[in-house]
């Protein structure tokens, strides 16, 4: 019977996963991931020792939601849509985010997401834990109750997201790396403080996301639009890069790379070897 149900939650997931990637081409196929079940320990267990802190953390968390402005982040942290998660880092990224502002920046954040998301179905399957309001027969602060019971808990698919999304973010704006991980940090927390997750289940997540954004880099695709997505921010920022780089590719067809202003590179000019392109510094 458990079996059957597995099963069944693992098709259920996978036609969710596979209903948000109908107008996008992932970077990657499942098969091509990583598989978090095999990379990822299992969630502590009820009895251990190890869960005496995720039953701190809920008694954290719902300490937490006696602040109002709190509470608040945490509700909006809670909507599943890669619109709300990204306009909830759109201050700290310095950067309003959207398809028709940013659509460079927002290919490059919807098809990761699209392609990382589809890593959690197989271990929230597996591994089936029960979540903090289901053992405690608790009131969860978003009123999900319905929506979320009977669904595994490890890994937390929001906090993946939130982290993934912050190291995506700091990789195309590093100089505001700090306020980016801050805010993915509280993404995480916020679903312990409304009820939907473990903090074990949390912090593997971060490490799944970690996982995830490493695979990512394994795509041609992914790092040309990384590229194209850092490009449009110095653009839209107004900024300009103080390295020139060379247009040219060193390839077997031309064996040459050059400069800007067309003087030939040699392999003793001062600089380094990018994506097979020469970079010169004035």
């Amino acid at each position: 019977m458990k079996k059957n149900f597995v099963i069944a939650l693992v098709a259920i997931m996978a036609a969710m996963t596979l209903n948000a990637q109908d107008q996008v081409q992932p970077y990657l196929t499942v098969d091509q991931l990583p598989d978090l079940i095999k990379c990822l320990p299992a969630p502590p267990a009820f009895d251990s020792p190890e869960f005496a802190n995720d039953m701190m953390r809920f008694s954290w968390g719902k300490q937490q939601r006696l602040n109002p402005e709190r509470a608040e982040i945490a509700k909006r942290d809670a909507v599943w849509s890669y619109e709300a998660l990204l306009a909830e880092f759109d201050v700290p990224f310095g950067l309003h985010m959207s398809p028709e502002d940013t659509p460079e920046i927002w290919k490059l954040m919807v098809t990761s997401l699209t392609t990382t998301d589809a890593m959690r179905v197989a271990p929230k399957a597996f591994y089936h834990r029960q979540r903090p309001f289901e053992r405690f027969e608790d009131k969860m602060l978003t009123d999900e109750e319905d929506e979320l019971r009977g669904e595994g808990s490890y890994p937390s698919g929001h906090t993946m997201r939130g982290w993934t999304t912050a190291l995506l973010l700091a990789e195309v704006n590093p100089a505001a790396a700090d306020t980016i991980f801050a805010r993915g940090w509280m993404y995480g927390e916020s679903r312990v403080i409304v009820g939907a997750h473990w903090q074990s289940d949390v912090d593997a997540s971060r490490v799944a996301a970690s996982i995830a954004y490493g695979a990512l880099h394994g795509s041609a695709e992914f790092r040309e639009q990384m590229a194209k997505a850092q490009a449009e921010y110095l653009e839209k920022t107004g900024q300009q890069s103080n390295i020139n780089e060379v247009v040219a590719p060193i390839t077997p067809a031309n064996g040459q790379a050059y400069r800007l202003d067309g003087v030939q590179a040699t392999r003793d000019t001062r600089g380094i070897i990018k994506d097979g392109k020469k970079i010169h510094k004035n």
